[in-house]
């Protein structure tokens, strides 16, 4: 993820350094991205925090950061899902700290969340939006900070249902990947999430809910099931059993693979996107 981020940001000009314990090993950084294992003299514009989801680590680099840089320097965090109130609670300038969310390949994918910090100014999250831009990124703002954003709370709701119904036995994990590529994927890709409800009609959908929704598996708790599969080591490719059998597979071979194919569906969807006209505008305002 962090090599993606620092592509990203290199191929649009930034200068850009990294740091990191692994810093000597780095072998991959584009060429002009310098490395060390401690934060350079220069106060920087921007920092961009990705190590592990851990409340703790991640609040210490805060307090190096804001030891070594002065209140203009801005600090972004990579989290997925920590919440960013907690993540900001130590920060002695939480006015600095925004949520600034790519995702995996960070250099392929063209939007990133941009989230205020619980005391981050619009014009913050509108300047760190800016230079996203720059590095031809499509910015999802919000001033408002809410745990997952947008893009991850969709998906867990979507991944909670279907590991329900996995572990119930009710269809296997091949059905779910073959349905998601196959019938949501390619509809959501010409009118979205919620466009498709207007086309296919609100009447029909709201009757649906009515059947579909009291019947969902709302246990506000984490899958079990994926909980005990990461216990026991089953974490996916790189480990070589996940809810696949990877084993003899290289990951790195993988996942390359993975990111040519979604370039190959984002160019198309960019060519058809370029050829559409509008249909609609979205509503100022909702009941």
């Amino acid at each position: 993820m962090g090599v993606g981020i620092v592509r990203s940001f290199a191929s649009a000009g930034f200068r850009i350094g990294v740091v990191s314990r692994r810093a000597p090993s780095l072998v991959d950084l584009p060429p002009g991205v310098t490395a060390s294992t401690g934060l350079p003299a220069d106060a920087p514009d921007l920092v961009i925090e990705t190590i592990e989801e851990d409340v703790t680590a991640k609040q210490a680099v805060y307090r190096a950061i804001e030891a070594a840089y002065p209140p203009a320097t801005l600090i972004g965090t990579n989290t997925s899902g920590l919440p960013l109130e907690t993540l900001a609670a130590e920060l002695t300038h939480p006015e600095r700290f925004v949520g600034v969310h790519w995702f995996q390949p960070a250099d392929v994918f063209p939007m990133v969340e941009v989230v205020a910090g619980p005391a981050a100014s619009r014009a913050t999250v509108d300047r760190v939006a800016a230079a996203l831009a720059r590095t031809g990124k499509e910015p999802i703002v919000l001033y408002k900070p809410v745990v997952g954003y947008v893009i991850n709370r969709l998906q867990h709701c979507l991944l909670h249902e279907a590991y329900h119904m996995i572990e119930a036995g009710i269809v296997g994990a091949d059905t779910i990947d073959k349905v998601a590529r196959w019938m949501l994927g390619p509809r959501m890709c010409v009118t979205g999430l919620v466009e498709q409800k207007d086309i296919g009609g609100l009447t029909v959908h709201a009757m649906a809910q009515r059947s579909i929704v009291p019947t969902l598996d709302h246990t506000k708790t984490p899958n079990a099931m994926v909980q005990n599969m990461v216990a026991r080591g089953d974490t996916g490719v790189e480990a070589g059993r996940g809810f696949y059998d990877w084993q003899g597979m290289e990951a790195a071979k993988v996942r390359e693979d993975a990111a040519r194919r979604l370039r190959g569906v984002l160019d198309a969807l960019s060519a058809l996107g370029r050829r559409a006209e509008p249909r609609c505008r979205a509503r100022d305002e909702l009941p």
